[in-house]
């Protein structure tokens, strides 16, 4: 029979080896899915990025270990734990409720065991400007994997400060790319070094593709889109066309349900609005009448009839808005998005 005293040491010297932040990520896998993420939208990328690997270096500790963990932080947390139980979905949900799903997997990316695919972490949410200016002078195919690296609106924004010359290329180069080599990635290693000093894993990577690009595209402006698409059109017809199948525009709208549609019109700027219907067809306007109030879909109708003639790049910009208001609510998980061909975007 097992001495209670010997048990008791075991756990005390477990329990002892775990660091602080071992600790506070136990902490984290025991509040619940709603409650961490809370919390992790008050860390910095690299405290969350920390914090989430502990949370995988954690699964295995015991109730005993963990009791303790709660004793020293004066909690009164007593429930049983799953730890160790579906924790890789635990944490990704977290992630994505904290940061959306585009932020999230640029931090999963990098803690989950064996699965790293994004390693240039210096670029994670610097702002655009400092981005293109550190790529400018590099090789098309450096520019298009840094860019098909970054989250999409940010992607978009970096694009549109490079020469508008490169941005057809850089675009072309994103559709086309699909699986990087490691050659490639110590390629982009060395770029990365050579201006930060920073090292990244080698490994090949699924990056890039046609969907990659059509995000892209779907947070620019509508006369930067069209003299994109224009110029890749020259180069590769089909591929224009496979980019555009896989693009969110405003008429994709109808095909989401009715319950999303209600919570993206709630958040939605009226003008904007009204400005966006005058160019939709009569089906996705009655869509879009039908999931609001008869009150509010009659003043929506007046201001139209009210707004007389307007220029069809107003409306462009306008349904442009509002798509960029669907993706990040879509992207937050508050809506569901139904893009081309009954796919899903979230």
């Amino acid at each position: 029979m097992a001495d209670p005293a010997n048990a008791d040491e075991l756990e005390e010297r477990a329990f002892d080896t775990l660091t602080g932040s071992q600790k506070s990520a136990i902490l984290m896998m025991l509040l619940g899915e709603d409650e961490a993420a809370e919390i992790l939208k008050h860390l910095s990328p690299k405290e969350v990025q920390h914090l989430g690997a502990m949370m995988y270096s954690v699964q295995g500790v015991d109730q005993e270990t963990v009791n303790l963990v709660l004793d020293e932080f004066l909690t009164i947390i007593k429930q049983q734990t799953s730890l160790g139980l579906g924790a890789g979905n635990y944490i990704r949900n977290v992630l994505n409720k904290a940061l959306g799903q585009d932020k999230a997997q640029s931090v999963l990316s990098r803690i989950t065991p064996a699965s790293s695919e994004r390693p240039i972490e210096i670029l994670d949410w610097m702002d655009a400007r400092s981005i293109a200016e550190l790529i400018m002078d590099e090789h098309p195919q450096i520019i298009a994997l840094v860019v098909s690296y970054l989250d999409y609106g940010l992607a978009a924004d970096v694009l549109m400060l490079l020469p508008e010359s490169m941005q057809p290329d850089v675009i072309f180069r994103i559709a086309t790319l699909e699986t990087v080599q490691p050659d490639a990635l110590r390629e982009l290693e060395a770029v990365m070094q050579r201006k930060f000093k920073s090292n990244t894993s080698l490994r090949a990577s699924q990056i890039g593709g046609v969907k990659a690009a059509a995000r892209i595209m779907n947070f620019t402006k509508t006369a930067m889109e069209q003299r994109i698409m224009n110029a890749i059109k020259k180069d590769d017809k089909l591929l224009m066309q496979s980019i555009t199948d896989n693009m969110f525009v405003f008429d994709n709208l109808g095909m989401s349900d009715d319950r999303s549609l209600q919570t993206l019109l709630r958040s939605l700027d009226s003008e904007d609005l009204v400005l966006a219907l005058k160019g939709a067809d009569e089906s996705l306007r009655e869509k879009l009448f039908s999931c609001m109030s008869a009150r509010a879909a009659a003043n929506i109708q007046d201001e139209m009839e009210a707004l007389g003639p307007v220029r069809l790049t107003e409306v462009q910009e306008a349904q442009k808005r509002i798509v960029e208001v669907a993706r990040r609510m879509s992207d937050e998980g508050t809506i569901v998005l139904a893009g081309r061909g009954g796919e899903e975007l979230v």
